[in-house]
């Protein structure tokens, strides 16, 4: 079988790497030129998700993405705050954790190894058609196109491929302006390095504005003990925060701005409203070269809403069918899961449609129950527009409580 996947991000060369192992001729085409060149810092991979991954890539590889990783279990329990600073509650317990963190740099970079010489990178397709013997044409910029026995939309948010499929859009804003970056920790006060501990965190202030600082150690907290293997870009324990405001005119102007004009904006923002200073130090003591703004947008969560189409061969996985903010920390590997879905239907014995027909069923059925989660925190954020920050901070724990449980059902 030709497959053609439309789209070099996580669940794009995920899939391309399983479908070369199983012996099928695989295209992955992206419009970037080097892999590294990618948004976001770091992702969650939970005990499904690095189960799903370990059936499409090589041993050797899982091997050198666990020495990259950062395992949840090594950290302290994640912990909520007000904008003051002030401790409201805590998160699971995850001494019994197999997640792990990594740097989507480096999961990237993995990944493009295993999909090798099948991944083509400057290829910006244009759009999608189908040919007189019905068979799915992919469409380049430059006026080139291919044909292939199956199409797969793995090009994010704003599919090329979905949208085709579906006739419009497959996602929304949600409401939400994003802006995140990295801290060494070795960088913050001795106070505030014990305020934020090697754990997560997550407060959420009057107005709306929420700041996330996750926390990654790739080297002292490795899931896998070979440091010959790693990869990590990050060689150190680093703070990744998160900013986060509902979108309204009076933030549209922070999208626009960069660097140190950017992390003074935002600084600005959160002074408005009210936090304490020295809950801010994790983003003043970032540089300002790392601080990127970014849109949350988001699929519906009624799960009969996602693939409005009939099965066939052209199809889409991960963010381009259900596109999920990331404020439960479960995208990417839903799009890894949605990626080893997919290459366990091609490799039965039934007809392509068939084939296709069920894995949908299986991506309706996950992108409802991920975007469920993350919804859950994103409407939290919004209602804190009118509402005290402390009522919906205290709130956050029982919903990242219902998130682990999702994913220990999943398992």
């Amino acid at each position: 079988m030709r497959v053609v996947v439309v789209g070099g991000g996580i669940g794009g060369l995920a899939l391309a790497a399983g479908a070369r192992r199983s012996g099928h001729e695989v295209t992955v085409f992206d419009r970037d030129t080097d892999v590294a060149a990618t948004g976001g810092y770091h992702i969650t991979l939970d005990e499904r998700a690095q189960s799903a991954l370990r059936r499409l890539v090589a041993p050797e590889i899982m091997r050198r993405l666990l020495a990259s990783s950062s395992a949840l279990r090594l950290r302290d329990r994640d912990m909520f705050w007000d904008y003051r600073g002030r401790v409201l509650g805590h998160g699971p317990d995850l001494s019994g954790s197999a997640s792990i963190d990594v740097d989507r740099i480096t999961l990237r970079t993995l990944l493009a190894e295993a999909a090798g010489e099948d991944l083509h990178l400057g290829r910006a397709v244009s759009g999608i058609a189908v040919d007189e013997h019905g068979m799915p044409r992919v469409m380049f910029a430059d006026g080139t196109s291919v044909t292939a026995d199956l199409v797969v939309g793995a090009d994010g948010t704003h599919s090329v491929v979905a949208r085709y499929l579906a006739a419009g859009p497959t996602s929304h804003p949600a409401g939400i302006i994003g802006f995140s970056g990295r801290t060494p920790r070795a960088g913050l006060t001795a106070a505030e390095r014990h305020r934020l501990g090697t754990r997560s965190s997550m407060a959420i202030g009057p107005r709306g504005a929420a700041l996330y600082v996750g926390f990654l150690d790739p080297v002292g907290n490795a899931a896998l003990d070979a440091p010959e293997l790693s990869t990590s870009i990050t060689t150190g324990p680093t703070y990744i925060w998160g900013a986060m405001f509902p979108e309204s005119a009076r933030t549209d102007f922070l999208r626009d701005l960069h660097g140190t004009a950017l992390r003074t904006a935002l600084l600005d923002r959160f002074r408005e409203h009210r936090w304490a200073g020295h809950t801010l130090e994790v983003i003043a003591r970032t540089d300002p070269g790392s601080v990127a703004a970014f849109r949350f947008n988001a699929a519906s969560t009624r799960a009969a809403d996602l693939t409005p189409w009939a099965a066939g061969r052209i199809t889409a996985l991960g963010d381009a069918v259900h596109a999920t903010p990331p404020t439960a920390g479960m995208g990417a590997g839903a799009a890894i899961q949605d990626a080893a879905d997919l290459l366990a239907q091609l490799d039965g014995t039934t007809a392509i449609t068939d084939a296709i027909g069920r894995y949908e069923a299986q991506l309706r059925q996950r992108g409802g129950e991920v975007l469920t989660a993350a919804m859950k925190t994103v409407r939290l954020i919004l209602a804190t527009d009118t509402t005290l920050g402390a009522v919906a901070t205290a709130a956050l724990s029982p919903v990242v409580a219902a998130a682990t449980r999702l994913r220990r059902s999943q398992k």
